[in-house]
């Protein structure tokens, strides 16, 4: 024990010697010294304390062990990361507002804390403080040596660790958390076992020691020094890589034994572990040092052949070199490949850059730089050819042939932009194809329905092996030319993402002809005109087609076809096209116009043409099947087979002709999908025709109503109405309300006790739109009135709330339902009697158009007779 060891004493428990009285009075200021200072030893409130060496108690004094002085009970500090062990030096951060208050209690008292481990780091509710059912029940006792204010609030604290506790009781669960205590004692420490377990730990921690570089010189020292096994083993656990599981287990091992035969398993892990990193580490080198080697031999040969000025002329460097030549690119362009072509030429074949780079340069050495389909085409040709390919679509063929006229004057290869709009099946993506034969131009199509990737238009980024150029690109190196026909179908089905970009306005800068001149795809990144490409787009609908979008190009619309129309079209094109894919000459099977017409009346009514061609495709192939094996079209069982053609009968049979007549239908195609009971009529009060556009086409719209008795009166819809439709219907009411009551039709206590239910069938088919506003009025007044309209009328329109009809859309599309559903009458807009001219001759024979501004004009004309009228009322029409 050295004399000049000093310890704090507490004066108050002392005996009242002269000694020590004199002790006190030669170190009093020492004493007031201590005080003044924030960081000394934990504080004494209330009790005089001195700080005095041992020479100065006598020689008698005694020191006792700090573990005599450990209190009952301790302020416990919540630990994250791992446990800490007895016998430790250290320093710790706090943070938490509770810790704090918890550590300044505990250094103005006796400067003991409880460390103890959280069971889970990250809790599911991080904002909440933790309690003493989240720690362990096992932590260390530490004494705080030093503490230090930090400027943001938290403190920076000294802690020796003394001791192993275990949680005995709680007395106050979270903040702060204190309990009552129980020190656990080492067992079975002084073996012969515990020795030689000793030397093991501290034989294989030098092995680890000295290959770690994270082991301090000191570390060494002190693990060498300990002469307690308990604490070797605490002292090893603590800096070991391991689980805090593991360490908070042993921790808990108050067995000295079992404890350090737990620490040799986990040192045993880290040894493996350093293995293995070892040799890793040993064949990276390895692969460096070969792949440098490598590196500087092909260097050294490509020195060589330079000094010989051989075994290049071959190479993938020299033919990308000769062909980027021949382009005799300039300014940005020029700049760029050059670099990246001497980048190619050092790169390692075996790398993957290599193949990265060699895509690129292959990429502009194939693109179309200069190479310019000339303008070489006939008008007369053109004429023909548009006239061979499509049936009717005079307006059509008549504007690409007015496109072509001027391109022929001005001899441009400027290209245009053409949105071709229409119902599926009418021949949007055909015309394509004649444009481009008519042109004698190489054509490219691409679908962007459901494309959500913008990458797909302007490429991804030269980033990774996978990166491709974007469809533009794609088709211009296909096409080997600047100029081609570009056909892009369903724009209007395009998505956008939040990671893949809106696809929609990436197709901008293809089609703005102020930006396309130097269009940069993503993958290429350098300028590409793009000005000479004639863009054809196709869609169903334009209301999804962003509105810069259809700024830059001529919208055509493609209505629909009638059964004439449908009639025609088989007879030159379908049917022999048809009778070719099946197998069959083009004479061999002869239809009736009776059995042509009776299929687009009662088999495919929509807009196009594509369930027409399918139902020749079945007559097709039940007629095959009845010649070759004897099954009637009728039959459904494959046991009704009575024979078995041989290879010679087959020739013999091409030569056999077919009739198809009009009743020969309901065995061919079975009965019929639509009839005259199904086409619809508004035969009863309450109902009306109205016409809707659909992207699938023209369509009738049967509206229907009924009241019954209800005290809640009001406006009920049913039909799938969107929010338009449904406001259409609510002006309707509220308008034929308003006449009805001013002109005595029904009394105000007539709407207030009854609801009026008003429905369009095919409820599961949505419907939306202003066009039925008229339509819901005319079948809003038939119901009150109890007055059927006239047959065969339909009506658009919309309606305001003082009765005035407004301009719609798509009435060339309605135009053709009508005649496909047999009206005869249709009232319309005043305003729209200048798209009569657009709708041709032969649709419009046999329908009776009667322009309208107010809805009283459609009252006035549209009833029957009354079926039962008041004697108060006044109808007015």
């Amino acid at each position: 024990m050295k004399d000049n060891f000093d310890v704090d004493v507490n004066l108050d428990d002392l005996p009242d010697s002269d000694d020590v009285k004199k002790a006190e009075a030669e170190s009093s200021d020492d004493v007031k010294k201590a005080e003044a200072e924030n960081s000394d030893s934990p504080k004494k409130s209330g009790k005089r304390t001195k700080k005095v060496s041992v020479k100065d108690l006598g020689e008698d004094a005694q020191i006792l062990p700090i573990e005599d002085f450990l209190p009952p009970k301790l302020n416990i500090i919540p630990m994250s990361g791992h446990p800490m062990f007895p016998g430790i030096f250290t320093p710790i951060m706090i943070n938490s507002g509770d810790d704090t208050k918890t550590i300044e209690s505990a250094y103005d008292g006796d400067g003991f804390i409880g460390l103890v481990m959280l069971k889970d780091d990250d809790p599911k509710d991080g904002d909440k403080a933790p309690t003493i059912k989240d720690l362990y029940t096992v932590g260390t006792v530490a004494r705080i040596v030093r503490k230090i204010n930090l400027p943001d609030g938290g403190l920076n604290i000294f802690i020796s660790s003394i001791k192993r506790f275990k949680i005995r009781k709680t007395l106050n669960a979270s903040g702060p958390i204190v309990a009552a205590v129980e020190y656990l004692e080492d067992e079975e420490f002084d073996t012969f076992e515990v020795k030689a377990l000793t030397r093991a730990l501290i034989s294989e921690m030098k092995e680890i020691s000295e290959n770690n570089p994270l082991f301090s010189e000191e570390m060494r020292l002190n693990m060498v020094n300990i002469d307690n096994p308990g604490k070797i083993a605490d002292f090893v656990a603590s800096v070991l890589n391991v689980e805090k599981a593991e360490q908070q287990k042993v921790l808990e091992e108050t067995n000295v034994r079992a404890r350090m035969e737990q620490v040799l398993v986990y040192i045993k892990k880290d040894q493996d572990l350093l293995r293995i990193q070892k040799k890793i580490q040993n064949e990276l080198n390895e692969n460096f040092e070969k792949n440098q080697r490598e590196y500087f031999l092909r260097e050294e040969m490509k020195m060589i052949q330079d000094e010989l000025g051989v075994g290049e002329d071959g190479s993938d460097y020299q033919k990308f070199k000769a062909r980027i030549a021949d382009f005799e690119f300039e300014g940005e362009i020029l700049e760029a490949v050059e670099n990246e072509l001497e980048k190619f030429k050092l790169m390692d074949p075996s790398s993957s850059e290599y193949f990265v780079s060699r895509n690129y340069l292959e990429l502009i050495c194939t693109l179309p730089w200069k190479d310019e389909s000339k303008e070489n085409y006939d008008l007369v040709r053109a004429a023909k050819i548009l006239e061979r390919d499509h049936y009717g679509l005079d307006d059509v063929k008549k504007r690409i042939m007015e496109y072509l006229a001027v391109r022929k004057l001005k001899n441009d290869n400027k290209g245009s932009i053409m949105i071709l709009v229409g119902p599926p099946g009418v021949g949007k993506t055909s015309i394509g194809h004649s444009i481009a034969e008519a042109m004698n131009k190489p054509f490219y199509r691409f679908s962007v329905g459901g494309m959500r990737d913008e990458a797909e238009i302007k490429g991804h980024r030269r980033t990774y092996v996978g990166a491709m150029p974007g469809k533009i690109l794609q088709g211009l190196k296909i096409a080997k030319t600047k100029s081609p026909v570009f056909l892009i179908d369903e724009v209007d089905k395009m998505g956008s993402s939040y990671s893949g970009g809106d696809p929609a306005s990436a197709l901008l800068e293809v089609l703005d002809p102020e930006q396309n001149v130097s269009f940069r795809d993503s993958y290429l990144d350098l300028p590409f005109d793009v000005s000479n490409v004639f863009f054809i787009l196709t869609a169903n609908t334009l209301d999804k087609i962003p509105e810069p979008l259809l700024d830059r190009a001529e919208i055509i619309s493609l209505a629909g076809y009638i059964d004439q129309e449908k009639l025609e079209i088989a007879k030159k094109y379908l049917v022999p096209k048809n009778l070719v894919k099946n197998g069959l000459s083009k004479s061999q099977v002869k239809y009736t116009k009776e059995a042509l017409l009776r299929i687009a009346e009662e088999y495919a009514r929509e807009a196009g043409v594509r369930h027409y061609e399918k139902c020749i495709d079945k007559i097709h192939r039940k007629l095959i099947t009845q010649i070759l094996t004897g099954i009637a079209p009728e039959s459904k069982k494959l046991g009704a087979v009575t024979k078995s053609i041989t290879d010679e009968e087959i020739g013999s049979l091409k030569k056999e002709t077919f009739v198809i007549d009009a009743p020969d239908l309901d065995k061919y195609l079975g009965k019929p999908v639509f009839d005259e009971s199904e086409i619809k009529k508004a035969e009863k009060p309450g109902t009306a025709i109205g016409l809707a556009w659909t992207s699938m086409g023209g369509d009738t719209l049967l509206i229907e109503s009924i009241s019954f008795q209800n005290d809640k009166g009001g406006l009920q819809l049913t039909g799938q109405m969107g929010d338009v439709m449904k406001e259409s219907a609510q002006i309707a009411m509220n308008w034929v309300k308003q006449y009805a009551i001013e002109h005595k039709i029904k009394n105000p206590s007539w709407f207030e006790r009854n609801t009026i239910h008003l429905h369009i069938p095919e409820g599961a088919t949505p419907k939306d739109g202003p066009s039925a506003g008229i339509t819901m009025a005319t079948t809003l007044m038939s119901l009150i009135t109890n007055r059927p309209i006239k047959p065969n009328v339909a009506m658009t329109g919309e309606l305001d709330l003082t009765g005035a009809v407004m301009p719609i859309g798509g009435l060339r599309e309605k135009t053709v339902a009508a005649k496909r559903n047999g009206i005869k009458t249709i009232f319309i807009p005043k305003a729209n009697e200048r798209d009569l001219d657009d709708i041709p001759d032969h649709v419009k024979k046999g329908i009776t158009f009667i322009p309208v501004r107010h809805a009283m004009e459609v009252m006035k004309q549209i009833f029957q007779s009354p079926v039962k009228k008041t004697e108060e009322a006044d109808y007015g029409f």
